[in-house]
């Protein structure tokens, strides 16, 4: 996920909004601190405009 992110030049910030999740949660997604539902994948993979096995493969 981290590195779809800044390929694309996306702040955690500008993801947690775009996904309608709080900042800090897309931190701890990206630290391995969180383990997202794949309802809240799904949201980030919209997000950054990628399909979920993007993110999960």
């Amino acid at each position: 996920m981290k590195r779809l992110r800044e390929a694309q030049g996306i702040s955690q910030e500008d993801l947690a909004d775009r996904a309608g999740v709080h900042r800090t949660y897309v931190s701890g997604v990206e630290r391995g601190v969180r383990n997202p539902t794949v309802t809240v994948l799904e949201k980030i993979a919209g997000a950054l405009g990628e399909p979920l096995t993007e993110l999960v493969g």
